[in-house]
Parts: C-alpha cells; structure tokens; sequence
C-alpha cells in the first residue's frame, strides 16, 4: 500500500487515451474481441473508513460475468491490483467494473488504469522468451593440450544427465512393492511429495498408535533413486481432514496430542523434507487457533523451524492462484497471512500455492505470480491438477497451459502435480491407466519434460578451441574427442550463471 500510485504499466495500454473514473466499456476497431490475452492493472483507493476486498469483473456482449482481478483496498494508501482475462469467443463489447467482494456501497478512488491486450502468438513467445532467459544459460567449452595450446577441430558431445528445476509429482503407498510404478516415475520426475502417508490421519488414526512404517518405506524409493521430496503436512485446518479423536479433545489434552504429533513427525524426519506444510490451507480453516488461541499456527511454525531448521517452511492454500471468486484466498490475503507471520518472528521460506484448477486463466495466474514474486520468496506449484469434471483431452489442455505459465515465470522455482495414483485412479486428474499407458495429460507432461530438456549436443571447436552452446540448467557429462586423445568430463549449470565457461585439458 503506497502513499502514491504507481505509473500504468504498459503505458495504459488501450486504456491510455481516454480512462476516465467512470465505467470504462472496450470496444475493438472490428467491433469483436476473440482469443486475445489481456493484463488489467491498476492502483485503487479506498475512501470509507474500513478497507474492504474490491474485485475487478468483466462483463460481455452475451451476458457472461466473470472475476478478472481483486485487491484489499485501504484508506489513505493506494493498492495494486493485477489481474487479467481471456476472450475466447466473440463479443462485440466487453464492460470493465469494480464492485466491493461484501456487496457494498463501492466508494473508492482508481489511478493509472492500464489494459494492455496481447495475441496469443505474442503470449507464447513472451513465455519462451523468459524461459530462455531464467531457465537456460550458455555455456563455452574451452579445450586446450596439457602446453596450454587451443585445440580447433576437436570433436564434443555435451549430455544434460539431470535437470536443475524441480518438476515431480505426488505418490501414494500404492508405489511400494510396483517396479511399473517406480520405473514410470523415476524416469521422469525429480521431486516427489506423499499424497496422505504423513498426514496426520494416516500415521495416527487412534490416539497413541502412532506408526510411520508406509512412509518410511517411500522414503527409501525416493532416497534410492534421489528424488528430492517435500513435507506435506505436519498439521490442517481443514476438519473434515483431521481425525476423528482429535476433533472430540479441547483444551490441555488438544494442546499435549498437537505437541505430540509435531514433536514425533518431526524428530523422526528431521533433514528428510526439503520443505515442510506447516500448517495446511489456514486462510480458509482455523479448527487449532479457534480452540488453542490466534497465536497457535505461529507456534507451529516456530516450533518446526527449531526440530527442523535446516527445512524449508511453506504455507500452502489454494485458489491463490487459481481464481479470483475466493475471497478467503486473495493474492493480499496471503501476502498479509505471511506478514502476519513475520511479525511473530517467522520468516517464510517459500510460497505454496496448490493449484487445483478448473478452466485456467494464464493472464490471472501470471498476475498473481507476479505479485507474489516483489516478495523474493520462492514459489511453487504444489498440487497441480484439473477438475476430473472435465474430459480427459481438456485437462490436458488446460494442463499444459498452467505448467507452460509456472515453468516460465522466473518467480517459479518448482512445480509438482497432484497425480498420485490410487488402485481406483486419482484424486481429479491421472496421468496414466493402471498400466501406466499415457493418458491425455501424459502425453502433455512427456512432451513439455521433452521440450525443457536439453538433447544430446554434438559440436567441434573452432580456431579459437572453443565451442558455445546455449542449454537447459543442470547437471551435463561431456565428451571430448581429438586424434586419438578422449576425454569425459562433468558440468553443471544453476540460475545466476549468466554465461558459464568450462576449460578441458586433452
């Protein structure tokens, strides 16, 4: 919240020459707007006394409403809001209007509107173009003989043998005892995180019966074939989704079995976890701070932080990122859940959105990731899937749409789907049969690990003994051959190298 709006972005876009305070109707020059992308920002003021959720909505020729953007508005400062829509069918206007989220009278000051439409070609190339730039780096092969000489003409080949960006997905128990399973998955992610077997219904259904064999034994598949796994959860606000004999406990004996239960999960697993749930979906639950007091969840996080310091902690919730219709889950309510945090001491280590989607919106999601981003915390994808409500070809496509937004913003430093495969499917969205044949969103997460990936590099030096080449982060072997020397080396490549220069010796 700033004492001075900010400049518009984009200059104002199609806004520039002609916003004025009152409801703004877009009209197009071939009087139809259709599959164009576009960023709505702006700076909002609220004048009444109390601040309030204003929510940003469009509404087209054909009647259909829908939520494009929301923003916590406050008096006497000014506040963002980043949104963004897409047009996907024709509409010979399109009206722009802010209302507040409680139905209120809207009394509120707006500066520096900006609109600005982009095509999808212009979309995607903005995405390739930021991958190019966060998630690849060019590096320069450098041979010379043991006198320190160039070698021009030598032969290389150049292997990426792991990737640097994390992109895993959920298991479940079913995976023990599987090789087919272990097998699909190890050939294509890098991370992992447990479904159900950490939380708290799984490890103690009955009170004192306390038993952590299932993950313990996932644990060893997933050290085995080193894959970084996160924690997920320790507690969850939700009720539905605590057990049952501790709903019935209050007081002393509520507060002595939450003790428990982070105290046991945690000396067990300490420096297992790269990142630790700490406190699941607590923007829309709050079962421990209604019954133990508001400073309960922080007490969680400050005693994860002293068993496993070397973990990450994250919140974690949904509909962050996914719409705009969840008042509980605004972009600000979980920037200010986060400072709330810090003010009791905490300092979060990252940002968990899970992203479970029904119809995507990418100018949305890129709205809230950029928003997010001005933190400097790392962000991830947690739970990634789409509605099963949806047949099998559109959630691929709306599959491919979320990862191709999340891999691209430089915000993003991991994704994970929520795909963990149950004897009866999964919990909305497979990315296989039983008999791990690609289904729909298979094909699309196979493709895309192709295209992040980079493929076997054959080049020769030049006159000068060197070679560049521009490829994904990670970890490379390489192979260099001249006359009858050869030689085999390693290399890796991490975010913040700009150009990365490797010298071999023939």
């Amino acid at each position: 919240c700033k004492s001075v709006p900010e400049d518009a972005l984009y200059n104002g876009g199609i806004m520039k020459d002609y916003w004025t305070n009152e409801n703004q109707v877009i009209r197009s020059e071939t009087n139809s707007y259709n599959f164009v992308l576009n960023n709505l920002s702006g700076w909002v003021r609220i004048l009444d006394a109390d601040s309030a959720v204003i929510k940003a909505s469009l509404k087209t020729a054909n009647g259909t409403v829908k939520c494009v953007g929301n923003v916590i508005a406050r008096p006497g400062c000014w506040s963002f809001l980043k949104g963004g829509f897409v047009l996907d069918f024709p509409s010979s206007y399109a009206l722009l209007y802010l209302q507040r989220s409680d139905g209120e009278k809207l009394n509120i000051s707006i500066s520096s509107v900006s609109l600005q439409p982009f095509t999808y070609q212009q979309w995607k190339k903005n995405q390739q173009d930021t991958i190019d730039k966060g998630r690849k780096c060019t590096a320069i092969i450098h041979i010379s003989d043991v006198q320190g000489e160039r070698v021009p003409g030598a032969s290389i080949i150049v292997e990426q043998v792991s990737r640097d960006f994390p992109f895993g997905s959920a298991i479940t128990k079913t995976i023990l005892g599987n090789p087919a399973y272990q097998t699909w998955f190890k050939e294509r992610f890098n991370a992992a995180v447990f479904e159900d077997e950490l939380k708290w219904y799984s490890t103690e259904p009955q009170q004192g019966e306390v038993n952590y064999t299932i993950p313990d034994q996932m644990l060893e598949f997933v050290r085995k074939n080193q894959i970084i796994t996160r924690g997920h959860n320790i507690f969850w606000e939700d009720p539905r989704y605590i057990p049952s004999w501790v709903r019935n406990l209050t007081g002393s004996d509520l507060k002595s079995a939450v003790n428990s239960r982070i105290q046991s999960l945690m000396n067990k697993y300490k420096n297992e976890f790269i990142h630790w749930d700490v406190d699941n979906e607590m923007l829309h639950y709050d079962f421990y701070e209604q019954r133990l007091g508001t400073n309960t969840s922080l007490e969680f996080f400050q005693t994860a932080q002293q068993l496993d310091p070397l973990a990450k902690l994250f919140m974690n919730d949904y509909n962050v990122v996914e719409t705009c219709y969840d008042m509980n889950s605004t972009v600000d309510a979980y920037i200010s859940k986060l400072r709330d945090l810090k003010q009791g001491g905490i300092i979060m280590d990252g940002i968990g959105l899970e992203g479970h989607f029904t119809v995507p919106n990418p100018p949305l999601i890129r709205a809230v990731l950029d928003k997010l981003a001005t933190l400097k915390l790392p962000i991830w994808l947690t739970e990634v899937d789409i509605s099963k409500n949806l047949d099998k070809e559109t959630q691929a496509k709306y599959l491919e749409m979320v990862l191709r937004e999340g891999f691209s913003h430089p915000g993003v430093n991991g994704i994970m789907l929520w795909t963990g495969l149950h004897s009866n499917g999964c919990y909305q969205m497979c990315l296989t049969d039983n008999n791990f044949h690609n289904l729909p969103a298979g094909d699309i997460v196979d493709n895309l690990l192709k295209e992040w990936q980079t493929g076997v590099v054959h080049g020769e030096t030049d006159e000068h003994g060197s070679f560049s080449f521009s490829v994904f982060l990670g970890e490379y072997k390489i192979n260099v051959k001249f006359g009858n020397r050869t030689v085999n080396s390693t290399f890796s490549l991490y975010r913040g190298d700009d150009t990365r220069h490797i010298n071999i010796q023939l």
